[in-house]
């Protein structure tokens, strides 16, 4: 990677395909004694990749659709996801599936359609302050692009948390997707535009911590300072967002809701595990957090899940282009899961989640168990007396 970054071998083939096959998980940086960033090298032999070779027809169509709009400015993203509550909720769902027209299409994207969630008709978030009876925290809520879309009901509810704990949540009106897939896709330059307007957005007012509830988005925030290293003009404020950057696991223990009461509401025993986000775990080090909060509620046995550290094959959109590797990948965990029997797999990453649900799916489990994440798990299941 470093030598493709600095030009010592030519890029070919074979050089594009070996990196291609590589899930970006970023497990390799903790396990370096080195400390070598392995992550950035990729990013940018990638990126040197995808300025030399010669693309396909597909390929720039492809790229130009996903990075220049869809997750370029985030109206076109709502359109799409409007465009798939219209599938949705309209009987063309219904009348595709029965006449099984996805099966002409690659496998994966059949069974990925199976496990999208129904799109609910909610006010997104456009901006604004959501005020606690307390405000003694500020703090800013990074929204996403899939989570306030597909997942919105994650975001309302993550707000919901913050404000009980005490917080003060202001949304910035214009902040746009963090450009993580444009980063680990070779992107670069784009990812920077995004990064540069994320950051005017959320420097434009004072608060404690800049909150997001996507660990691969919670990341790449983190890591604004590193990606602009070269921009004087944009370094310390970038700095100054990394370093408030914060996942809502690790707030939410830092504002102690271990401390109060957690009771599951049914008040019926159940048992839940917990499958890590990659860029969590591998670069903002949150581990035991989300364990800790769910080992704390009554009723709940937490299992610890074999393999949770190693990547589930989501990886991004790493599942629609390595769709073959990507299953194995997953169906060995469900061999896994299997072993603990679980009625809840809790995680903390959109892609994360609809893998984990799609696994459910593949392993013939949707009536034993199901897939949230946290934040809804704690929205639906758990009583919070504080």
């Amino acid at each position: 990677m470093k030598a493709v970054r600095d030009g010592d071998i030519p890029f070919d083939g074979s050089v594009e395909e070996s990196l291609d096959m590589c899930l970006g998980c970023r497990a390799c940086e903790p396990a370096c004694p080195a400390g070598v960033e392995y992550g950035h090298l990729l990013e940018n032999a990638r990126g040197v990749i995808q300025r030399e070779k010669k693309k396909s027809t597909k390929e720039k169509f492809v790229r130009t659709v996903t990075f220049d709009h869809l997750f370029q400015e985030p109206k076109k993203m709502e359109k799409a996801v409007t465009l798939m509550q219209f599938y949705q909720r309209s009987g063309l769902q219904t009348i595709t599936r029965k006449m099984n027209i996805l099966s002409f299409f690659p496998n994966i994207l059949e069974e990925m359609e199976g496990v999208l969630p129904r799109v609910e008709s909610r006010e997104l978030m456009r901006g604004g302050i959501y005020r606690s009876k307390k405000n003694d925290i500020k703090v800013a809520f990074f929204t996403g692009c899939l989570m306030e879309t597909i997942f919105s009901k994650t975001n309302e509810a993550t707000v919901e948390l913050l404000r009980g704990f005490g917080c003060e949540v202001w949304v910035p009106e214009n902040q746009v997707c963090c450009g993580a897939l444009h980063g680990h896709s070779g992107e670069l330059k784009k990812a920077k535009e995004n990064a540069r307007k994320n950051i005017d957005n959320f420097v434009a007012r004072d608060v404690d911590y800049i909150v997001n509830n996507a660990g691969g988005c919670g990341a790449f925030l983190s890591e604004y300072e590193l990606l602009l290293k070269d921009e004087p003009e944009y370094l310390e404020k970038a700095k100054q967002v990394s370093e408030k950057s914060i996942d809502i696991t690790s707030l939410l223990f830092r504002l102690g809701i271990t401390d109060f009461p957690l009771n599951h509401r049914n008040n019926k025993k159940i048992s839940v595990t917990y499958q890590d986000s990659c860029h969590l775990r591998n670069v903002n080090h949150v581990i035991d957090k989300p364990r800790k909060i769910l080992g704390a509620i009554s009723n709940v046995e937490y299992k610890e899940l074999k393999g949770a550290d190693h990547c589930c094959g989501s990886a991004g959109i790493y599942n629609l282009i390595h769709s073959e590797m990507s299953m194995k990948i997953l169906d060995d965990r469900m061999e896994n899961v299997k072993e603990i029997n679980p009625h809840i797999i809790v995680t903390t990453n959109p892609g994360c989640l609809l893998q984990m649900k799609l696994g459910i799916e593949r392993a013939g489990l949707s009536k034993e168990m199901e897939a949230l994440h946290l934040v809804d798990f704690i929205n639906d299941y758990v009583s919070i007396k504080n």
